[in-house]
């Protein structure tokens, strides 16, 4: 088994000194994404990250599912995830342009499947919270299910099919957006400053601290290398690597977790048909799994959901993933494994990312300092999203109310304790709720 090349990276040399009209820190595809529509509106972009695309985004499986992603109790989330979805199609065309290239778009429909009784009550119960909402959920006869799916299990309980959730390929989104950022055709004034130019700069260097002026605005940022970035705007978009950074204005420091993730890449043997078209999700006695075909034969099975000191890929979790994917699916017993890995993602109390203009402790907005993290299991799902917004506060102006509502849900200081209210309990569990049986993104 071996491991897949890292994400493409623009050879640009890490300057002493780069300046920009904006500085994204961090090149997950939240980060890139942003960067791009900021310089799609004339912005001049450099992007922060010693190593784009490694982390989360490369793990992910690229679901993009509004429906089948809905939990209780988390309504705020739900139109932010049926928001971004409706926009991944003019978000898809425009990438791809630019680009010269594909994303691994796929509008195909997802099964969403059980097990045993209890899995189907699970579902039903799930179908009447969608239904609320509006939501398009389909049951189906288990006959039905595989005259559309064949290598679906004979032993299911109970088989929903959702249209709207479709997928893309997150490896393939990176690459497009790294292209994109330097490719020509822009408006001239997306000129990031440096020796060489160019039209955004991609900073191969990590990002340790702010810069800041003496009236507080923030300025840029500092580099591991001893460089620098100056920017009249920053955009904070490091994933779990928020707390790390030094100079966040006063004692904000909103609860954010790594939750780790384990998930698998196997590929149909060579010369046998695809293993299946649809992407397949599914409870097995309780727990998630979930399948996602590729159209190059590949597929991809996820994941564990752990918060746990363990970076590397968990033995156990492998061993889950397989078993109960071919629960759902018995051909996966036939599948060549290719890759394991596990990834960290930046998780919130209530799963909803943080958003917004960082205040300073009299409430105040600090001058020149954004934040986009904490995405959790919906970053791929949230791009189009996240980056309209980012680009938004950026900008400034009027905000249109339906993005006011989301800027509202997703206020990077909603979690923030009052002035002089006594320190939080110090048990783990005071940081949220924990989800060990979730599947994620």
């Amino acid at each position: 088994m071996t491991s897949a090349p890292p994400a493409p990276a623009v050879p640009y040399p890490d300057p002493e000194h780069v300046r920009a009209d904006v500085a994204v820190v961090g090149a997950g595809v939240v980060g890139l994404a942003t960067a791009w529509e900021l310089r799609r509106r004339g912005r001049s972009v450099a992007v922060v990250d010693p190593e784009p695309g490694s982390g989360a985004s490369r793990a992910a499986a690229g679901m993009l599912a509004p429906v089948s992603e809905v939990q209780y109790q988390q309504e705020p989330l739900y139109p932010l995830m049926t928001d971004s979805a409706a926009a991944y199609p003019a978000f898809v065309a425009a990438l791809e342009e630019a680009a010269d290239g594909s994303v691994g778009y796929r509008t195909t429909e997802t099964l969403v499947c059980g097990v045993d009784a209890a899995d189907r009550q699970a579902l039903a119960d799930l179908r009447e919270l969608q239904r609320r909402h509006g939501m398009a959920v389909e049951p189906l006869t288990l006959r039905a299910a595989r005259a559309l799916e064949p290598a679906l299990s004979p032993r299911l309980s109970a088989v929903h099919r959702i249209p709207d959730d479709h997928q893309v390929d997150p490896r393939r989104l990176v690459a497009a957006l790294l292209a994109a950022l330097v490719a020509p055709g822009l408006p001239e004034t997306c000129r990031a400053g440096g020796p060489d130019g160019g039209p955004a700069r991609l900073v191969h260097d990590r990002a340790v601290g702010l810069r800041s002026s003496a009236d507080g605005a923030v300025t840029g940022v500092h580099l591991a290398g001893g460089g620098m970035v100056s920017a009249a705007e920053t955009v904070l978009a490091p994933g779990t690597g928020l707390a790390g950074l030094e100079g966040l204005p006063g004692s904000w420091r909103p609860p954010l977790r790594p939750v780790h993730g384990d998930i698998l890449r196997t590929r149909v043997p060579g010369g046998a048909p695809a293993l299946l078209e649809r992407t397949v999700r599914g409870l097995v006695h309780g727990v998630p799994v979930y399948l996602v075909p590729r159209a190059d034969g590949t597929v991809v099975i996820g994941a564990t959901s752990r918060e746990d000191d363990l970076e590397g890929t968990s033995a156990g979790g492998v061993f889950r993933l397989l078993r109960d994917a071919q629960a759902l699916v018995p051909g996966v017993a036939d599948l060549e494994l290719v890759e394991a890995m596990a990834r960290a993602r930046p998780g919130t109390p209530d799963d909803i990312p943080y958003l917004g203009r960082i205040r300073g402790p009299a409430g105040e907005p600090v001058p020149g300092l954004v934040v986009s993290t904490g995405y959790f299991r919906h970053g791929v799902l949230l791009t189009p999203l996240a980056a309209r917004l980012a680009a938004r506060l950026v900008l400034g102006g009027a905000v249109p109310d339906d993005d006011a509502g989301h800027l509202a849900s997703t206020d990077p200081h909603r979690f923030d304790r009052p002035a002089g209210a006594p320190p939080e309990d110090p048990d783990p569990a005071a940081a949220g709720p924990r989800h060990p049986n979730r599947s994620t993104r």
